[in-house]
């Protein structure tokens, strides 16, 4: 949220007519949660009032110094006398979503207070957008639900499981790819949490036999948070799981993945060539649609049309036509694909290739002229040639569009404050074959944990392997998949440069440790 020129000299000129003292700014070390603990986050945003600590002495910002009895009802609250402090609307507003994020209520917190003969138990509220930061006068189901996600949102988990079994409901967190257990919500509690989230997800709740696929959205402060919920029956209850799709997150730069320098501007490079087809290969959960969403981040929209075809849409890209596929009512990705063509664009990203019609489309539209991007499910560079093939794809339609392959890994990043140096056993080079000479005698890290991440990691770096098409890959591939196969074995080209490669560069520079690589790899 900006602040303008205008109103910050407004409220300026304003402090000095009331004799109060202006921050243009104010710093989040201000910040106390305790202090909002009585007061209800929508009255602080209507009022633009908020209790803080400058300099260790209790303080009030607000934007119109004249509201007496609202600042003596919200001394009341505090408990203290408040020593008024003028700021722009726009910053105050900007600091009671800060504060009432940074809130140390987590779920447990809430379960250990919530009696459990409490009456508004099963009550359910239907709004379309929840705002996770208001809780105080809600159900509490509903106030359970949101401090559910909103510890999920702090934790950057990318979803939520909650798993129903004989004597208890199991919640946990998918963090960096690993799920962490939760504080469990009562046994006696699943069926309303369950009905509550359905609520959110525009879901039947009377259906239990049946699976169900909904969307719900929630907002925490300003910042909104699309949630696919899916449910399905098993023998104890119904299974729901929720992935957390940030539709306000800031896409990531292709520099920010943690792709090799040589191999950052060889993958740069197809970025700009007219037409042709890319794939980006990987695992489910490899982070393939990020690379994607770097990648035609960075193409000039301003005099290219570029359209996407997702499933979800994970998140919003500014200047680029979005398109989400439904298959429920027949829009599938090549059904999708064939009409985007007729919007005349100049590139085109389709979230994954699935089955022959997509990869044919696909390719023929490549070498009419378009800048196709796909993903595709496999463990190599090499592979993907061989999969495109096996969709029967002409080897030599492939051929003469295939520009370029990435394949990648995402893996735990070690903890910069907690990481310690240990000697690497001969047990683990043995796991590495040949790429493991390069660590021999060479001091790695493993995680050790502190306050400041979850068992020594905090975030992912990817590991990459690319594959350039140039001449003599053209050739392999015309010869078919057989010939294909020996992409892996060519001296000198990219691809040597593989998954395990650009790992073993990651344990030496201490980014990841070697049991990440090999885990990764399946090693």
């Amino acid at each position: 949220m900006d602040t303008s020129a205008d109103s910050i000299e407004a409220a300026r000129s304003l402090a000095l007519e009331f004799g109060v003292e202006f921050r243009a700014e104010v710093g989040d070390d201000a910040l106390d949660p305790v202090l909002v603990r009585g007061i209800p986050v929508e009255w602080a945003r209507s009022h633009a009032l908020l209790p803080v600590r400058l300099e260790g002495e209790l303080c009030l910002l607000t934007a119109n110094p004249a509201g007496v009895d609202k600042h003596q009802d919200i001394a009341l609250l505090v408990g203290g006398d408040l020593r008024p402090v003028l700021a722009p609307r726009e910053v105050i507003l900007k600091c009671i979503e800060s504060c009432y994020f940074s809130r140390h209520e987590s779920p447990g917190d809430f379960l250990r207070d919530l009696d459990q003969n409490t009456a508004g138990v099963g009550r359910l509220d239907d709004s379309r957008s929840d705002d996770l930061l208001k809780t105080a006068d809600e159900a509490p189901v509903t106030q359970l639900v949101n401090l559910i996600l909103l510890e999920a949102v702090k934790s950057r988990a990318s979803d939520i499981h909650m798993e129903p079994f004989q004597a208890r409901l199991r919640v946990r967190y998918r963090v960096d790819g690993l799920l962490y257990e939760q504080s469990s919500p009562p046994k006696h509690m699943e069926r309303a949490l369950v009905s509550r989230i359905k609520v959110m997800a525009h879901l039947d709740i009377a259906e239990k036999r049946l699976p169900q696929d909904g969307m719900a959205r929630v907002r925490v402060g300003e910042r909104e948070i699309d949630i696919r919920v899916s449910t399905v029956p098993v023998a104890e209850g119904e299974r729901v799981v929720l992935r957390l799709l940030n539709r306000d997150s800031s896409v990531m730069s292709l520099s920010e993945l943690g792709m090799p320098g040589s191999m950052l501007a060889s993958f740069n490079s197809l970025l700009h060539v007219a037409n042709g087809l890319v794939i980006v290969c990987g695992p489910t959960g490899s982070g393939k649609t990020t690379t994607l969403y770097a990648a035609i981040g960075q193409l000039d929209t301003r005099g290219r049309n570029v359209l996407t075809i997702e499933d979800p849409i994970e998140y919003q890209l500014q200047d680029i036509g979005q398109m989400q596929v439904k298959p429920k009512i027949g829009l599938t990705f090549a059904r999708s694909l064939r009409h985007i063509l007729r919007q005349d664009p100049d590139v085109v990203l389709v979230g994954e290739t699935r089955d022959n019609e997509t990869a044919e489309i696909a390719v023929r539209a490549s070498l009419t002229g378009h800048l196709v991007f796909t993903t595709l499910h496999t463990n190599d560079a090499a592979s993907a040639v061989i999969r495109m093939m096996d969709m029967a794809v002409e080897p030599y339609l492939l051929a003469a569009a295939l520009r370029g392959t990435l394949a990648q890994r995402l893996v735990r990043r070690l903890c910069p404050a907690c990481r310690k140096p240990v000697p690497v056993s001969a047990r683990e080079l043995s796991l590495l074959g040949s790429a493991g000479r390069r660590l021999e005698g060479a001091t790695v890290y493993e995680p050790a944990g502190c306050p400041a991440c979850l068992g020594g990691y905090r975030g992912r770096v990817g590991i990459f392997e690319l594959l350039l098409v140039d001449s003599e890959i053209e050739d392999l591939i015309r010869g078919g998949a057989s010939a294909a196969r020996n992409l892996r074995s060519l001296p000198g080209k990219e691809a040597r440069r593989t998954l395990l490669d650009d790992g073993v560069e990651k344990i030496l520079a201490g980014e990841t440790s070697l049991s990440e690589i090999v885990y990764a790899l399946g090693l």
